[in-house]
């Protein structure tokens, strides 16, 4: 039995890729850590980077050279400076030299210095070896980056095992089986079962410090993708919608900052297609930040970030205007650990599962947050969560040029509507007349993941990335 914290299923960290973007970033800071613990950063000499399977193939659009630079420069995903990334870059660029750790200035030619090789290593899809020259020998370490910023040195055995953390929580959870058991033992919601299980690494002060700058930056995320027009980095030209659906639906209610938005929104008078739309406009939000390497939370991935917030967001300002943090509260909590049941049982990685992987997994974490925060049951809680997976099953995972944009975008406003209708569904439904239990659709999901393609799973060599041509973009 092995455990995941909320914390690690919900991370913040910079776009547009989990798995692509903050995998390698925070294996380039491993990997100074170890230079450090042998004493031999000081001796680094020359570095080269090789990036294997899907962290090659589709690792431009989703700016891994960029997040290794970042990584290998010292910088912090979650608190760098948006606006210091393209100039720390540009610099690395126009001077073929990059300030190791922020400690050693090294050359460094990102044009060769970083090789993007086609071929896959047998451990996981996405491979990355990071190589120094220290005193004339070469040393190196390689790294897998397998999904919601997970980062290991080496793949068990069985490649759904991927955590190097023996479980210490009180109430230990691999299935939902074993979730609901607790939850009727200790008479508990799931929120509640899941904050013992935190209460017993940190205190419960901090943990309600970092669930509110997990949704401090899910809301800037939500906010700032609404109000910034224009077209999104990489070369599709991807006009931002989020701006003018956004300017469409608020009309001119006044605000300042994003608290005072949230009210602003309540006060509108929002029709019924309006609540739809609003949805969609807090998804495709969030993931048009993503798409231009801003800050968002992993929920459970990059790819996926704008599912829960939405969601989320969808409570707050339509289900529940007395809505607050306690709210906020048991919804990340419970969405946590649906997300790690899938973690467990199946996978969150793209490049091992499709996009079922990413939109289904968030669908079902929102899904059954949203169902407790409306009074459901422990069970309908997992049935919810079991729905939204059910209908994403098989999902292919075909972003366009490499980049997390299209469909990637749209697909996080679908994976948000079908998560409040998953919540719907099971707040009207019985448990006991449930034919297909949350455990069984994990496993599906799993065996669905492992029967796939490997061209439908993150590599753009299949789907719409090889059906739509740059060019009709």
């Amino acid at each position: 039995m092995e455990c995941i914290s909320v914390f690690d299923m919900l991370k913040i960290g910079i776009g547009p890729s989990s798995s692509h973007t903050l995998g390698p970033w925070r294996a380039a800071e491993r990997w100074i850590k170890e230079l450090k613990t042998a004493n031999t950063f000081n001796n680094v000499e020359k570095i080269t980077v090789d990036l294997y399977g899907s962290l090659s193939l589709t690792g431009k659009g989703h700016a891994t050279d960029y997040a290794v630079m970042l990584g290998l420069c010292g910088a912090n995903p979650e608190t760098i400076p948006t606006e210091r990334i393209n100039k720390i870059i540009t610099a690395i660029k126009n001077t073929n030299t990059l300030s190791f750790n922020n400690e050693i200035e090294i050359g460094f030619n990102p044009k060769t210095d970083i090789i993007f090789n086609r071929k896959f290593l047998p451990f996981h899809a996405n491979g990355l070896k990071l190589s120094a020259i220290c005193n004339g020998k070469k040393t190196s370490s390689t790294f897998y980056s397998i999904g919601g910023g997970f980062v290991i040195k080496k793949e068990r055995k069985n490649s759904k095992r991927n955590f190097e953390i023996k479980c210490t929580f009180p109430y230990p959870i691999d299935k939902g089986t074993e979730l609901l058991q607790f939850c009727s033992t200790l008479n508990k919601s799931i929120s509640e079962v899941v904050l013992e299980n935190e209460k017993s690494i940190r205190k419960e002060t901090e943990i309600d410090a970092e669930l509110k700058r997990i949704w401090d930056t899910m809301l800037d995320s939500m906010y700032t993708g609404c109000h910034t027009e224009g077209n999104l980095p990489g070369g599709l030209n991807v006009r931002r919608r989020a701006y003018d659906m956004h300017k469409t639906l608020q009309g001119n209610t006044p605000y300042k900052n994003p608290v005072e938005w949230i009210y602003a929104i309540r006060d509108t008078e929002v029709k019924f297609r309006q609540i739809l739309k609003w949805v969609s406009c807090f998804a495709l939000a969030v993931n048009e930040v993503n798409a231009a390497l801003g800050r968002v939370v992993t929920a459970p991935t990059n790819g996926s970030a704008g599912v829960i917030p939405s969601v989320l967001m969808y409570y707050l300002v339509i289900e529940n205007h007395d809505g607050n943090f306690e709210d906020i509260k048991k919804f990340l909590l419970t969405a946590g650990e649906i997300g790690s049941i899938f973690k467990k049982g199946a996978t969150i990685s793209a490049a091992m599962g499709g996009c079922q992987a990413e939109i289904g997994v968030s669908s079902a974490m929102a899904a059954g947050a949203l169902t407790e925060l409306l009074g459901g049951t422990p069970e309908q809680v997992l049935v919810a969560a079991e729905i939204a997976m059910e209908h994403h099953l098989g999902l292919t995972c075909d972003p366009i040029g490499g980049l997390v944009q299209i469909p990637c975008i749209e697909r996080n406003a679908m994976g948000a509507i079908k998560a409040i209708n998953a919540a719907e569904l099971a707040l009207d439904t019985n448990p006991e007349h449930v034919k297909v239990p949350l455990d069984k659709v994990v496993n599906t999901m799993w065996e669905t993941a492992k029967d796939m393609h490997s061209k439908y799973k993150e590599t753009s060599e299949g789907g719409l990335a090889v059906g739509v041509y740059l060019t009709d973009c």
